[in-house]
């Protein structure tokens, strides 16, 4: 379990909760946000790569057909699991470790670049940016990615998070806008930005990819919530969900941020 005080107004979570849904529903990045990474000469041929917080290993089982050499950790030994089996399942060969991002042990000048997506809120930035700009070879990159959808863009994504809300209305990852990344004051004299930028999205969903991706959030499935309380939301959420075409597409917005050793 965690526990922040600047998230969920510190009620505990814990991501092994939600990792066989995780593993289902989570694994929704369309290409083109991939194709952005590409772009900035991420997670290429050559390439020694360490994905922080990889959950079930989205991103490096994504990625790996690009040519990189793919490790992922996470804090979550549920989420490690499942990134294990179905990366084994479709024939990738990549590494993962079981360990939280400010305990990772590596050598210095290990990888040429490190991934955080979705996870880097978590961190205790204090001890993450020194870390990695010790494990990071010279010039290496830290690149941050964040994908959400937006509210005000879509009444289905509104009407799902009200009703998220309902139930656990401690769950502070509602409402999200546009945003860029601020420069991190823990990555001073340790970084520089070599690029930071937003960009919108389309995801299509089914009502019952939409409902597992909602299930799924720290919000429903990854919270404290007792098994009552989840399954009247899933029963309200499902009965919404009847009254919206079978296929759906969601606008989102990605943000990405990164980061140069110096």
């Amino acid at each position: 379990m965690i526990k922040n005080k600047n998230i969920d107004c510190g009620k505990a979570f814990d991501w092994g909760r939600a990792s066989e849904d995780y593993a289902k529903f989570r694994d929704i990045y369309p290409a083109a946000f991939y194709e952005k990474i590409i772009e900035l000469g991420l997670c290429v041929k050559g390439q020694k790569v360490l994905d922080i917080g990889t959950g079930t290993g989205v991103l490096p089982r994504n990625m790996y057909k690009y040519g990189a050499k793919f490790t992922g950790a996470d804090i979550s030994e549920n989420q490690i699991e499942q990134a294990r089996r179905l990366s084994a399942e479709a024939g990738l060969n990549i590494d993962y470790i079981v360990t939280s991002a400010e305990e990772a042990d590596f050598l210095e000048n290990s990888f040429d670049a490190v991934t955080a997506c979705q996870c880097y809120v978590y961190f205790d930035k204090d001890i993450v940016f020194n870390k990695i700009h010790k494990i990071l070879k010279d010039s290496g990159n830290f690149c941050i990615l964040f994908m959400s959808w937006l509210i005000e863009e879509s009444e289905i994504a509104r009407r799902s998070e009200e009703l998220i809300l309902k139930y656990n209305p401690h769950w502070s990852a509602h409402s999200m806008k546009r945003f860029t990344y601020d420069f991190p004051e823990q990555a001073q004299g340790l970084f520089e930005v070599a690029d930071s930028f937003c960009y919108d999205l389309s995801v299509t969903f089914t009502r019952e990819s939409w409902h597992g991706r909602m299930r799924a959030c720290r919000g429903i499935g990854a919270s404290s919530l007792s098994a009552e309380d989840i399954a009247a939301w899933e029963k309200e959420h499902i009965e919404y969900l009847q009254s919206v075409p079978e296929t759906f597409d969601i606008l989102h917005f990605a943000s990405i941020l990164n980061l140069r050793k110096k």
